[in-house]
């Protein structure tokens, strides 16, 4: 019965340039259409009067859990003689909301945001599209169809693993060091707790030697601090800002 629905949806359904879409980045048709598009429409949309409530949330919630699950897997196969500590920090790495970003960009997924929302893009919402994309297909497929796609389709292809190993995206220490270096000191302060979404969301600002050098926002503190981390080591000129076509949030 699945077989059928995919070969109505590749050659009648009425979505069938959809279906051909992502026939190509998928390398299957699928069954449900539906659970596809909702994963490219942003919570933001409001062009189609059917997804005005719906959004790609919930799968990109589901996606989160899935993919790290998988990467989790790939990287204690690949590494069979290393410890959590490296494990963990190998994980973080692929599954932080940058480097999805860099994935969901390497795809191509803005052509299909920019199909089903009416709104102007942003960095993040290729990554959240990541997770939704593989939410969707986990529904559609199940857990090793999944692994299978996460694996070949997207860690083999836009991944360099062993760059990654090599490279420290612990900017707060990096930071912390050059401080140092240059006799300086750097401390990070609290600037706003409120609520978005109906989640805490925290601001914090990178003061070195007393002066604001960079603020950032994140749901998470540690992680605004490292943001603001980043944006406060290309102020100072210690790395250079990566370039990006997309509006920040």
């Amino acid at each position: 019965m699945r077989f059928l629905f995919r070969l109505y949806n590749y050659y009648w359904s009425k979505d069938k340039l959809f279906a051909r879409r992502l026939r190509s980045l998928l390398g299957f048709t699928p069954a449900n259409l539906a659970i596809f598009k909702l994963a490219f429409s942003h919570k933001s949309n409001n062009s189609d009067k059917s997804y005005a409530v719906h959004n790609n949330e919930r799968l990109e919630y589901l996606g989160d859990a899935v993919l790290g699950t998988i990467v989790a897997e790939y990287l204690f196969k690949k590494y069979p003689n290393s410890n959590e500590g490296f494990l963990t920090k190998m994980r973080s790495k692929i599954v932080k909301r940058k480097s999805l970003n860099k994935i969901g960009d390497k795809m191509g997924l803005d052509v299909l945001l920019n199909e089903y929302n009416n709104t102007r893009l942003s960095r993040s919402m290729l990554g959240n599209a990541v997770e939704a994309l593989v939410g969707a297909i986990y529904l559609e497929c199940g857990y090793r169809k999944t692994m299978h796609f996460v694996v070949r389709k997207m860690l083999r292809n836009y991944v360099n693993v062993h760059d990654l190993e090599r490279f420290d995206d612990n900017y707060k220490s990096q930071l912390l060091e050059w401080c140092q270096k240059n006799g300086q000191t750097v401390n990070y302060k609290l600037l706003a707790r409120y609520k978005f979404e109906k989640r805490d969301r925290f601001k914090v600002a990178v003061m070195v030697d007393g002066e604001k050098i960079a603020t950032a926002d994140d749901f998470n503190k540690k992680s605004a601090e490292q943001m603001a981390s980043e944006k406060a080591m290309v102020a100072l000129g210690i790395i250079v800002e990566e370039e990006d076509d997309f509006d920040d949030d």
